[in-house]
């Protein structure tokens, strides 16, 4: 059922269009809908949204009772192009098997998988499997070599005079500028990677004539080939390949070869019968392969698919940790540090056209609080409609709720914790215990898999010179230098802790003893001036528990260090 276009999200109203498309198309038929995710390296966050994007509206078209399939297209029969930086156990001697097809290449050293294209495979559909992304999996090389497409590759051979007319169309054409993107961040993670479209490739024209097909060779088993001659009603073609080898084979029984990437896509959209599948920014431009799929598809009597063009996805803060190493962030690495559901959000959150970035410094802290926010708001019915849409979607899909950390407490106080305990479980949930004791965390399992998460945050993403290191003596220098004004107010301190020592307590207490000391009531409104007395308490309780001007929140940081220490470190 159709919403109004007043509460619908992007979600909704796509679903609502590719129903009506599907019932017109193929009414009675599963609604289908595609992804492509070549595995030719690490599968990144932007290529994420080639398969996100599709799944959401999936979703959306199976929660209203109608049968969808999301075909997701492992392009591993796609030729290897180059050697990725930064992939553990690979070195340049890989370069040897550039141009065979990515299943034929040796798996990177150490892998438990057969080849290339499974071992990167593998990686991202765990990280689909933990995000409750369902899906049909098809694999290109599966279908190219057991004959599947065979009758659509010589219906290609016989109308390659017609495919060549469509390209030349664009070939003639001077290529428009590169339109200039807005960074999302220094790293964008553009989707041509991921997908077959990386090659952009349309095939040869030579003296012999146009050709849509590309052997691979039988003695190198590289797509180094030239077809010089074919022959319809043998199917007889005949190769030559820069290897040295040739030789003529009947393409009616031929199974070593695949349709160039401009073909082969718009086939593929007919055989599958696709109704919606999103393509990226690159594709924006003539000439790119899916605005002359639009045209190809034609020939094999498809239509093309309802698609929005999808924007980059930026990262801040692990693309300049990663540099060095070439590499870049896949979504097994987004979720070592958050959940799947704040995953699953800043996908749903935001319209296919829209940039966004993905957190791995800092700002994954603000994150979590407006995802918290949001679910507060979703709890007492203050929510937009749009966003509650979003926060539906984030945390469960048609086949029900993902798997949620029963008692969420804020992702930036358990990485507070996680940095002052550096993992050691039974600190931890002491310190956790003592954040509502008239509620008090009984087991980490309560807070789990969210701790985990911010656990490797910590450890991972935060540079060794920002972690907390608690002092292990007394700063006797600093302490010996203090007025009778601030040894008063580290007094105050100390002998509040007992009758404060919870989270709020202690927030009280840390922000009313500069109040007391101006002779005011704790909880009297902040001045310009007491605003002033404040920071300077606070760097200065700082210094003396872990010699710095900053650090965890306050009333954490106490929590953390318990109260016995806290009196030794204070000099109290």
């Amino acid at each position: 059922m159709a919403q109004s276009t007043e509460t619908a999200d992007w979600v909704s109203r796509y679903a609502d269009e590719v129903i009506t498309e599907s019932e017109r198309r193929a009414p009675g038929k599963p609604v289908v809908v595609a992804s492509g995710l070549s595995p030719s390296g690490p599968i990144h966050l932007g290529n994420l949204r080639e398969v996100m994007t599709p799944h959401l509206v999936a979703d959306e078209i199976r929660r209203r009772g109608h049968e969808v399939r999301h075909l997701i297209s492992w392009d591993d029969y796609d030729r290897y192009r180059k050697v990725p930086a930064g992939v553990d156990g690979v070195d340049g001697s890989w370069a040897e098997h550039i141009g065979k097809p990515l299943t034929s290449v040796p798996a990177p050293k150490g892998s438990a998988y057969a080849n290339w294209a499974e071992h990167f495979k593998a990686a991202m559909t765990a990280s689909l499997a933990e995000m409750g992304v369902e899906y049909d999996g098809i694999s290109q090389t599966a279908q190219y070599t057991s004959g599947v497409y065979r009758e659509q590759i010589l219906h290609a051979m016989r109308h390659r005079g017609d495919i060549d007319a469509i390209l030349a169309q664009y070939r003639t054409k001077k290529a428009p500028a590169k339109k200039s993107q807005k960074p999302v961040d220094e790293a964008e993670l553009e989707a041509a990677e991921g997908s077959g479209a990386a090659g952009e490739d349309d095939g040869s024209s030579g003296s012999a004539g146009y050709f849509p097909y590309k052997p691979y060779c039988a003695a190198c088993g590289k797509d180094l080939t030239t077809v010089s001659a074919y022959d319809d009603a043998t199917t007889e073609l005949t190769y030559t390949c820069a290897c040295g080898h040739g030789e003529t084979v009947r393409l009616s029984e031929f199974n070593r070869g695949k349709l160039v990437w401009k073909v082969d896509w718009p086939m593929r959209w007919a055989y599958e019968g696709v109704i919606f599948e999103p393509s990226g920014v690159d594709h924006s431009s003539p000439g790119s392969s899916f605005q002359v799929g639009g045209q190809i598809v034609g020939i094999f009597d498809g239509a093309q698919p309802i698609g929005p063009m999808y924007a980059f996805v930026g990262i801040s803060g692990m693309a300049k940790m990663s540099s060095s190493k070439g590499g870049v962030p896949t979504p097994a690495d987004a979720l070592k540090i958050m959940e799947p559901q704040l995953l699953r959000w800043l996908y749903a959150r935001r319209r296919p056209n829209q940039s966004f970035k993905i957190a791995f410094d800092q700002e994954i802290q603000r994150l979590y609080d407006e995802w918290d926010r949001l679910g507060a708001k979703v709890a007492d019915g203050s929510v937009l409609p749009a966003d509650a849409a979003a926060y539906a979607r984030a945390v469960g899909t048609a086949a029900g709720e993902l798997p949620r950390t029963p008692r969420p407490l804020p992702y930036r106080t358990l990485a507070s914790v996680a940095d002052i305990t550096a993992g050691h479980d039974e600190q931890t949930r002491r310190i956790l215990s003592d954040l509502d004791p008239a509620n008090p965390v009984t087991t980490l399992d309560e807070v789990r898999p969210r701790l985990d998460r911010a656990e490797h945050w910590i450890t991972s993403q935060v540079p060794a010179d920002q972690r907390t290191i608690v002092r292990a003596e007394p700063d006797a220098e600093l302490l010996g230098s203090l007025d009778d004004e601030a040894r008063a107010s580290l007094r105050l301190l100390v002998d509040g802790l007992d009758e404060h020592w919870s989270l709020d307590g202690l927030t009280t207490l840390v922000y009313g003893v500069p109040k007391i000391c101006a002779g005011l009531a704790p909880d009297a409104k902040p001045t310009p001036e007491l605003k002033v007395a404040q920071r300077t308490f606070f760097a200065l309780l700082y210094h003396l528990l872990v010699g710095k001007d900053t650090g965890p929140r306050l009333p954490t940081l106490l929590l953390a260090v318990g109260a016995d220490r806290v009196r030794t470190l204070l000099g109290g």
